[in-house]
């Protein structure tokens, strides 16, 4: 089956138009975030060798104000962007934990 044909939002007339590209977004942003999954564990087999915890506050900081900002330019809602950041950075964090063991609270400032 082909995928719908992208279609802005404004040329949509009708909602199963609208519901349609919402649906193809989905799997996008689906498919995106699997892809994601995999540099994190990337990262799970790269950060021993650099003596690196899961967690790396400044990192965490650092991708937070890198989507709020992509989120202010694109004229979405910055708070929302940085919460939904904020849950996928937790979960990939707890995903490198469970084979890296759990940070240390003490080396939360440890640069990348």
């Amino acid at each position: 089956m082909k995928p719908a044909p992208i279609q802005d939002a404004k040329d949509c007339q009708t909602m199963a138009e609208l519901r349609a590209q919402i649906d193809r977004l989905d799997r996008e942003l689906v498919a995106l975030l699997v892809q994601r999954a995999g540099y994190i564990d990337r990262a799970v087999e790269l950060k021993p060798g650099e003596k690196l915890p899961a967690r790396i506050g400044p990192r965490v900081d650092e991708v937070l104000a890198n989507v709020r900002a992509v989120a202010v330019a694109g004229g979405l809602d910055p708070q929302l962007t940085e919460d939904l950041w904020r849950r996928i950075i937790e979960w990939s964090i707890a995903r490198e934990e469970r084979v890296l063991g759990p940070s240390d609270p003490n080396q939360q400032d440890q640069q990348q």
